[in-house]
């Protein structure tokens, strides 16, 4: 009779419970619940911020078919008067060297990204590592840099007369390929997301730190990886200044896309400038419109790369922000 009655309270019990989990996910419904007045309000602002977002694009690409003349009669419009292909013809005709350059930047931004995650993540493993003994030597060592620079004729020095860079491939990756910023973040990211337990399990097991990182740890900071995949692949692929510096102007075979664009918009307004001493024929350059479809070959290619980052970007600079 007392496990009959014992029996009994348990299932009143569990009953009881079903209830609060069934009355606590009903109020929560309720609670997310959105009123069709306010789906309609905020479905509104996002189309509207998506629009600010997309239309300055639209309109750079609606310039950059737009006639030189007519935007010297009738300005900037998004319903232009004479469309024209002559910007993209300009750059058609060097199709050689920008095609080469093309090749180049892609090159170099997978081998750089390639090889700054590599080493952005291997850094910021082991400085996430208490056990680490020159841990926080390490920390302090990359972080001064970032806030005390030893300026461009050092670097300069450093990459030309003892690393021997100039003019070659590596003068474009080595410079920007690790950074404290990035390094910084994958610490975060490793010390707050990775516990010690899974790390102690796996020396338990007997394997080394080498595969503990690439079996345990790496499968889980796909986020954090993939948001500085994609911070590396922006900065190498709109990166020229470096290529100003180290690259001698007879090494044309190296040039990235980025410094051949804006190479070839420094000369044509060079000779609009100068339209006295070379010709009139100068003043016929497509000069705003160049600018604008320079723009475009620089922009659209790299567009592509976010959908592939988009489903970790976020989290990935969200994670390691609060720790619990």
């Amino acid at each position: 009779m007392a496990i009959f009655k014992k029996k009994e309270a348990d299932a009143y019990n569990e009953l009881d419970a079903k209830k609060n989990v069934s009355n606590v996910s009903d109020g929560m419904i309720r609670f997310n619940r959105v009123s069709p007045l306010a789906n309609a309000m905020y479905s509104a602002l996002f189309i509207f911020i998506a629009a600010i977002c997309v239309l300055p694009v639209l309109f750079v690409i609606i310039i950059s078919f737009t006639a030189e003349k007519s935007i010297g009669l009738y300005g900037y419009s998004f319903f232009p008067k004479q469309f024209s292909v002559a910007s993209y013809q300009y750059v058609w005709n060097m199709r050689e060297l920008v095609g080469r350059s093309i090749l180049n930047s892609i090159g170099i931004t997978v081998v750089g990204t390639c090889l700054g995650v590599i080493l952005t993540a291997t850094m910021g493993y082991a400085l996430s590592r208490k056990s680490y003994k020159f841990r926080n030597f390490f920390t302090w060592f990359i972080f001064i840099p970032m806030l005390f620079r030893g300026g461009t004729l050092a670097s300069y020095v450093v990459n030309t007369q003892v690393m021997h860079l100039k003019d070659t491939y590596w003068a474009l990756i080595l410079p920007i390929c690790c950074t404290t910023f990035n390094i910084i973040i994958m610490r975060t990211f490793f010390t707050t997301t990775v516990p010690d337990e899974m790390i102690e399990s796996g020396k338990i097991d007997g394997a080394s730190q080498l595969r503990i990182f690439v079996q345990l740890v790496l499968p889980i900071c796909l986020p954090a990886i993939a948001t500085i995949a994609l911070f590396l692949t922006f900065a190498y692929w709109n990166e020229w200044y470096n290529a100003s510096i180290y690259l001698s102007t007879s090494r044309s075979d190296l040039f990235p896309l980025q410094f051949v664009l804006v190479s070839i918009e420094q000369k044509i307004q060079f000779l609009i400038n100068n339209a006295n001493y070379v010709g009139a024929d100068a003043q016929d350059l497509p000069s705003e419109t160049m600018r604008m479809a320079i723009v475009v070959i620089a922009v659209v290619p790299i567009m592509f790369s976010y959908p592939f980052f988009q489903k970790y970007y976020i989290s990935g600079l969200t994670v390691g922000a609060v720790k619990g």
